[in-house]
């Protein structure tokens, strides 16, 4: 996402306040003042902090460095902004992780017991599963976005997601493309052993389900060859091509230009960037991203509340002053989500066990920049099922395909272990 150059109007931050879900007048958090005035001048926490801990993937050859950029910016918000969870400031320990090693996984979730933390954040990290004993033995709850480790996402145990399972995003893709009339897709990612898992056990199986030739392409994680991969993914000129899951912004921008540049005019499909949309400019027309909630380049089609507060997320990030993209305001929202949701729980009480059933309480929850959620499945840790998908159509801007929200087949998520 392109630096802003300008600041968010302080009206229009302060109309956020009314469609958020965090109460801005009195209440047992002791936040004070009506919700405009929250936004306009703040509501700080004070007193001993929550320390929460994330796994945070900035090292490594797979690093996502917008999750370090979201994470500051919602700690700014939710410290001096919204006052906090129950009031206390939240404080996060902070855990780099490399997702081509399990190892570091493990070292930051005994890093998390030692300092005591009441919640662990999945900050898309692919080695999720490796943690999970350790947590769950602990007590300690992980909570993120989307489980890219689909064994952490395949059962609900000591866990919360609030975007879909990644199935979601490839059941939503596809059923799209069907209803287009285009029946063939290759789609790369870098070869890493969840990246097979992924393929061969939910994009094949999804693609005869739903009628569709689907077929993959992998490249070495440390440094690929653009253009060969681009001109691989071209082979036989497939409907659709490009990548399953996104590294980085960085690898979405140089394979959708090394994609234009072999000549491939069909969808390009980009996962989860944004980055490359800015770059491409009208190049990337047409081309198609997901998400679990809205993002900037399509801002002009938000409904509220996600419109204003996709607003509060474009000045925090902004102020950040780091990487953008896909991953920071999915870092900030899932760390406002876990802040409203346990304020709208009214958890005092800030214990592992506690903070778990809080968010697994939660029904009919507007998350802050996607849809209403429900946490409480006893067979999926995912809140729900719903995805965006994205379409860009002109420069620099992108709509939702089918106008808003798409709910992928029950059916075909049914097949898929905690995906329904």
């Amino acid at each position: 996402m392109r630096r802003r150059t300008g600041r968010v109007l302080a009206a229009a931050v302060a109309a956020a306040c009314v469609f958020s879900v965090v109460s801005c007048s009195s209440d047992d958090s002791g936040s004070s003042g009506d919700r405009s005035a929250v936004e306009e001048s703040g509501v700080k926490a004070a007193g001993d902090p929550i320390k929460v801990g994330l796994f945070n993937p900035s090292k490594g050859p797979a690093t996502q460095a917008g999750v370090s950029t979201g994470k500051d910016a919602a700690v700014n918000y939710i410290n001096n902004q919204i006052g906090g969870i129950n009031g206390r400031p939240i404080e996060v320990v902070d855990c780099g992780i490399d997702q081509t090693a399990p190892e570091s996984t493990i070292a930051c979730a005994n890093q998390f017991v030692q300092a005591g933390v009441v919640a662990a954040i999945d900050g898309y990290n692919s080695e999720s599963l490796a943690a999970v004993p350790i947590l769950t033995s602990a007590k300690i709850p992980l909570v993120g976005q989307i489980p890219f480790n689909t064994a952490t996402g395949a059962k609900p145990d000591n866990r919360v997601y609030f975007g879909p399972p990644p199935a979601a995003f490839l059941v939503g893709f596809m059923q799209s493309l069907k209803a287009a009339g285009k029946d063939s897709l290759t789609l790369a990612n870098a070869d890493l052993p969840q990246a097979h898992q992924v393929f061969d056990g939910l994009l094949a199986p999804l693609g005869k389900q739903l009628g569709i030739d689907v077929k993959s392409v992998y490249y070495p994680p440390t440094g690929p060859n653009f253009t060969a991969l681009a001109t691989t993914l071209a082979e036989g000129n497939p409907a659709a091509a490009g990548l399953m899951t996104a590294p980085n912004d960085n690898t979405c921008t140089k394979l959708s230009q090394s994609l234009r540049s072999v000549g491939y005019k069909n969808t390009m499909f980009m996962a989860a960037c944004t980055e490359f949309i800015d770059t491409m400019g009208t190049q990337a027309v047409g081309a198609q991203t997901y998400s679990p909630g809205w993002q900037p380049p399509a801002k002009d089609s938000a409904p509220e509340p996600a419109k204003s507060n996709l607003a509060i997320a474009e000045k925090y990030i902004d102020d950040a002053d780091g990487a953008g993209g896909f991953y920071a305001y999915g870092a900030f929202s899932t760390f406002v989500d876990f802040a409203n949701g346990l304020n709208q729980a009214k958890v005092t009480d800030l214990t592992g066990p506690n903070v778990l059933n809080g968010l697994k309480g939660l029904t009919d929850f507007q998350s802050f920049l996607g849809p209403k959620l429900t946490c409480n499945k006893p067979t999926s840790p995912n809140c729900t099922t719903e995805m965006l998908l994205f379409e860009v159509t002109g420069d620099k801007t992108t709509k939702p395909v089918g106008g808003g929200f798409i709910t992928p087949n029950p059916a075909v998520l049914k097949l898929i272990p905690g995906a329904a």
